[in-house]
């Protein structure tokens, strides 16, 4: 069959698609006839490289195709500028796709637009998935959201800077990371810590700093508790230690995005920065000998860290469920996740794959991602108000670190609950 497979170039995290091969999962009634499945799926190749997603998707559905053939697959990969709205076009205008991989998938589930995971997968497999993406992927306690890939983040310092500015070790809490911040500022580094409040990643690196002082985005029931007294706690300490003493680098942190103190790490001229798997296969290759360690807290080592996923989700407009979930359940089977994995330095969201990584040698780098990925805290993503209040956050929360961390957060907070409840009059 042709297949249709748009590359519009482009990096990035994301989620693409699920599962194959149906075995007495919820589906609707065996196929009758021949099915076309209008897959839409984010590309994560840099064109740098020409790495891009469409060669990983056209093997894969051919070889669905063999082994399914009343059901072709029609894939197109398009950039993550442009995929979710793409997508939400294509909904709006009534022509959803049958599988989606985006970055979010609340919205749709809100507007009872989406197949559950109990519809696509058998028990066995939907209870493969981590406890926390499954979680994270829910909404009032069904799954909606299926992970495709994940990543958490950990505190990355460069060795050798830190053997220039007379330090030893890896810092375990704020007070310890703003010593050796001063060390390296006083060896001549000109980004001691990079600190990535632009509106590019502000809500990671906020959440990772909030996490520090055992704080967070929500509460335990899911609350938005932006001015939560940890929180404060948190930027007034960045605020004070960090940023008025001047050891974040020349550039204005609340307009400096996340590339831009990767590009600085990658150079050499940064101490020390949180981040992700894929800096650590690049930091390698620049050259940089790189220290990795679990983020430094308040008081110790962090106990969290932020996990980042990217979600596939299958929608009911089309009425393909049994295609849906054969395919979905093919794509999930562990020799194709962790192709994909493999190519892009990604980790799993399966129990299967993380053993099974955890167990190869030439994954012993991601090892100590993968061991925090089981407890790590996701963003709110199960709320239908939340991708505007992460736009927000984007926006605004670089500024805590100017003026009053208090009522920056509070206006965040404000905005969040209104959000909240906009959204709930929606449904």
């Amino acid at each position: 069959m042709q297949r249709r497979l748009l590359g519009l170039a482009a990096a990035g995290l994301s989620s693409v698609l699920s599962l194959g091969a149906l075995t007495g999962c919820g589906a609707g009634s065996p196929l009758s006839g021949d099915v076309t499945l209008h897959v839409v799926a984010a590309d994560y190749g840099d064109p740098k490289t020409h790495n891009s997603s469409t060669a990983y998707w056209d093997a894969l559905a051919q070889a669905f195709e063999k082994q399914n053939p009343h059901i072709n697959v029609d894939v197109r990969v398009i950039d993550w500028t442009h995929v979710d709205d793409t997508v939400a076009t294509m909904v709006k205008q009534g022509k959803a796709p049958d599988v989606a991989q985006i970055g979010s998938y609340a919205s749709y589930a809100a507007a009872d637009q989406l197949y559950s995971a109990d519809d696509l997968f058998p028990v066995s497999e939907q209870a493969d998935f981590l406890p926390s993406l499954a979680a994270a992927g829910s909404v009032d306690r069904t799954q909606y959201g299926i992970p495709w890939v994940s990543s958490s983040r950990m505190f990355f310092y460069n060795k050798k800077l830190f053997s220039q500015a007379g330090i030893s070790k890896a810092p375990q809490t704020w007070a310890e990371l703003k010593a050796d911040a001063v060390k390296l500022k006083a060896a001549g580094v000109r980004m001691p810590y990079g600190l990535p409040l632009g509106t590019e990643e502000a809500q990671a690196e906020s959440l990772m700093w909030m996490l520090g002082a055992d704080g967070g985005y929500t509460d335990t029931v899911g609350s938005y508790t932006f001015d939560s007294s940890a929180n404060v706690q948190a930027f007034n300490w960045v605020k004070k230690n960090l940023v008025d003493a001047g050891l974040v680098g020349p550039t204005d942190p609340a307009t400096t995005n996340r590339q831009d103190v990767f590009t600085a790490f990658l150079a050499g001229k940064a101490g020390m920065i949180n981040g992700h798997p894929t800096l650590l296969a690049q930091a390698k290759q620049a050259g940089i000998d790189v220290g990795v360690v679990p983020l430094p807290g308040l008081a110790g080592p962090s106990p969290n860290t932020l996990g980042v996923a990217d979600w596939m989700m299958a929608f009911k407009q089309n009425g393909h469920l049994d295609a849906d979930g054969k395919f979905l359940q093919y794509v999930f089977q562990e020799k194709n996740t962790r192709k994909f994995l493999d190519e892009y330095g990604l980790l799993p969201v399966t129990t299967s794959a993380l053993t099974s990584m955890r167990k190869d040698p030439k994954d012993r780098d991601l090892v100590q991602f993968l061991n925090l990925l089981p407890e790590a805290v996701f963003y709110p993503v199960n709320k239908t108000s939340w991708g505007p209040v992460s736009d927000q956050v984007k926006k605004k929360i670089g500024q805590a670190v100017h003026g009053d961390p208090k009522a920056v957060l509070s206006d965040l907070q404000r905005f969040a609950i209104s959000a909240d409840a906009q959204n709930a009059q929606k449904q």
